[in-house]
């Protein structure tokens, strides 16, 4: 892909992603196969008027030999000094980048056990800085970039013609996140978000006590929202005003589900890249909340691992809708990358909520969110069940029933 073209996307991640305001410091977390794109937003991060830019990279592959080789002992044990690397920084202001170029697979054959041990104790140890996005304190972003084993995984026709299947998830990538040679992709943006406020309002004034899915594949689920949710899509801001957009592409309007009002059976409609493992054809069933009941084809112990992750991982911190006209779907690609396949498919999320989903959440304390429904876990992972024939009805407090979706889209 040519310079100009990763500038503008360098661009669009510090002006748009995670707006970086002059005098700012940025945190970059990168995978190593995204260098050429980290180098651009770091440059586009100090034109922007920075006042540090922090860099750090990981390397699946090497994860993956310790998690082959180190004991539990080992990977279980997170030092001080790792949390406050990022922490301190967080604590003085400064916002997030997350730069990914994931390896699908990576993990295929590490003990999934061992992977979420360690993990969860990650997890633990940095719950401080992991409020700082999940409570909108900060801006933080994410987005992605190729590599050739990413690519020939979603386009396994061009063989060994590797360079091509990158050049080509390249552009799927750029033309997800609405950046071309001519256009103005901040614009772009702007314009879309008009479109979320359109149908986030329209949420809202529905107050829906819950909502009915319906599909071919055997979804049959109703899940019910907390009182006084807050639908919320697109841009978000942060507790002190600051707009941003947390993921770049993004199709998607969500809600809280309530913790324990969760009924009947969910099928997911796509693959699941967890923790560098795929889980493939697989359902769960829901009573009061939990996951009762679960099965997959492929990755059977991988989703068991994530759905008893933690106490909480069992039970539901999100509620999206994405329409199947949603760009994305419409590309017919599936990219094995949740950053991308939640865009394009109506998806739920075990593991934690988002405070901002419910009135005055931001300022209540765990006891505070536990009353009002809120789930709370170490993890929060997104899978996707929505397809072409998807109904989705809103169930009012009297009873009564309001179209949300028919055939895969919002009738409003």
């Amino acid at each position: 892909m040519n310079k100009a073209i990763i500038k503008k996307y360098a661009n669009l991640a510090i002006r748009k992603g995670v707006n970086l305001q002059k005098g700012q410091t940025l945190l970059i977390q990168a995978d190593v196969d995204a260098v050429e794109m980290t180098r651009a937003c770091v440059e586009e991060a100090y034109a922007a008027g920075a006042k540090e830019v922090v860099v750090f990279y990981q390397d699946d592959m090497n994860r993956r030999q310790t998690y082959l080789h180190a004991d539990e002992e080992t990977l279980c044990n997170v030092r001080e000094w790792q949390v406050h690397s990022k922490l301190d920084y967080l604590k003085e202001g400064a916002c997030i980048l997350h730069i990914i170029s994931e390896l699908p697979g990576v993990f295929k054959d590490v003990d999934a056990a061992k992977i979420a041990k360690a993990r969860l104790a990650g997890a633990k140890a940095n719950k401080e800085a992991q409020a700082y996005t999940m409570m909108n304190k900060t801006q933080w972003s994410i987005i992605a970039v190729p590599n050739k084993a990413w690519a020939m995984e979603v386009f396994p026709e061009f063989e060994d013609a590797e360079n091509e299947a990158v050049e080509e998830l390249w552009e799927r990538i750029l033309h997800a996140v609405h950046v071309r040679e001519d256009n103005d992709p901040i614009a772009e943006w702007d314009e879309m978000q008009n479109n979320f406020v359109r149908r986030i309002q329209a949420l809202n004034e529905h107050k829906f006590k819950a909502l009915h899915f319906t599909n071919c594949l055997g979804t049959d689920l109703t899940v019910e929202l907390v009182d006084h949710h807050i639908w919320a899509g697109g841009s978000e801001k942060t507790v002190d005003g600051v707009i941003f957009n947390p993921n770049m592409p993004t199709e998607e309007i969500f809600t809280m589900p309530k913790k324990t009002g969760v009924q009947g059976k969910v099928v997911a409609s796509k693959p699941l890249n967890y923790n560098g493992n795929m889980i493939n054809g697989f359902w769960m069933e829901f009573k009061d909340g939990k996951v009762v009941d679960f099965d997959a084809e492929e990755g059977k112990d991988t989703l068991s691992e994530l759905i008893h992750f933690d106490e909480g991982s069992c039970y539901l911190g999100e509620v999206a809708l994405v329409p199947d006209a949603s760009p994305i779907s419409k590309s017919g690609i599936l990219f094995f990358n949740t950053l991308f396949d939640e865009n394009a498919s109506c998806h739920l999320a075990l593991g934690d909520a988002y405070p901002m989903n419910v009135e005055g959440g931001i300022d209540m304390n765990e006891e505070e969110l536990n009353k009002a429904g809120a789930n709370h876990s170490m993890t929060h992972v997104d899978f996707m069940f929505g397809n072409d024939d998807m109904s989705i009805d809103g169930i009012k407090d009297d009873g009564s029933c309001v179209p949300v979706f028919r055939k895969g889209n919002f009738v409003f």
